[in-house]
């Protein structure tokens, strides 16, 4: 009876140690996904320089290289044939006295020309085949399943011939016929993560709230695979550069009087006894290319890839 008839006062109450709830709290501001990759690309060395590298070629070869050349690519003047490098013809010139330095650039730039080509290809046919197999599933996921094994069996040089007797040569026919080769390992790649997460519980909410497959793959499949299609991209272009280049070596690629990377590594190999500089630049031109683009792949994928994070 004294516990209730006692007066409630003020000084009964005392604040509450508010210590364990302070070091609960978030003290730095929220990160989004985009910047926390930014941050932790920016750790990554290797593909910084790399990214570097990409961004000095591509200067290079679409501005800055065509201005510092004093010829054009296809000048040609056979009483400068053969010119070891100097301080008028930086890279030397070749059999039809043609500046290699004028020609490297113009070569690189079909190169990238091809490669982003059939990226693109690759990410309109594999991101859409890939996901569309991975959201219906069952007996269309298997036929289509099917369809790129068969596909896979084909050797990309018989689609590359194919491609040439159809089409005429030149820098579309070895894109298409490159993009219509290597557009699988996309597809399955994305059929992966859309099985991935076409289960999980933010898809059968929305699922629940009505929404159809068209906009479950634009607005929640396609853009949680988002990291994984940029990685691949990066990867698929030294792919189809080096691609472009095993045609061109082996003469189902660029023709002459247009040059690409390897129809320039083509030509120097044959000289290479005498004239060693006509294979070297482009040479090192190709494997910078190749080592820049695949170190910037593997720091994406370090910095995109929630299960790299330490």
């Amino acid at each position: 009876m004294e516990m209730r008839d006692r007066e409630i006062t003020p000084e009964l109450f005392r604040p509450l140690d508010d210590g364990t709830r302070d070091s609960e709290k978030i003290t730095g501001p929220s990160i989004g996904f985009w910047r926390d990759s930014w941050i932790r690309l920016r750790k990554n060395r290797a593909a910084l320089v790399s990214l570097a590298l990409i961004v000095i070629l591509f200067a290079l070869a679409f501005a800055v290289g065509p201005m510092l050349a004093p010829f054009s690519a296809s000048d040609q003047d056979l009483a400068r044939r053969y010119q070891a490098p100097s301080g008028e013809f930086w890279f030397g010139t070749d059999e039809f006295g043609r500046d290699m330095f004028a020609r490297m650039w113009q070569g690189m730039r079909v190169s990238l020309y091809i490669a982003f080509i059939a990226a693109g290809l690759d990410l309109i046919v594999g991101v859409t085949f890939g996901a569309i197999s991975g959201l219906l599933g069952g007996k269309v996921d298997g036929v289509m399943q099917r369809f790129i094994e068969i596909l896979n069996g084909i050797p990309i040089l018989v689609v590359a011939i194919l491609a040439m007797v159809v089409l005429d040569p030149g820098i579309l026919t070895i894109s298409i016929a490159i993009g219509a080769a290597g557009w699988t390992p996309m597809a399955r790649l994305i059929r992966g993560r859309v099985i991935q997460l076409k289960d999980q519980e933010f898809t059968l909410a929305s699922r629940s709230l009505g929404a159809g497959n068209l906009r479950l793959l634009t607005k929640h499949l396609l853009p949680n695979s988002l990291g994984l299609i940029i990685i691949t991209l990066m990867l698929t272009i030294p792919s189809a550069i080096f691609t472009e280049a095993v045609l061109s070596f082996i003469g189902l690629g660029i023709q002459v009087p247009n040059a690409s990377l390897g129809s320039l590594i083509d030509a120097g190999a044959g000289d290479m006894r005498f004239y060693a500089y006509l294979l070297f630049f482009p040479a090192a031109v190709f494997c910078l290319l190749m080592l820049s683009f695949n170190l910037l792949a593997d720091g994406l994928r370090d910095a995109l890839d929630p299960r790299m994070r330490k």
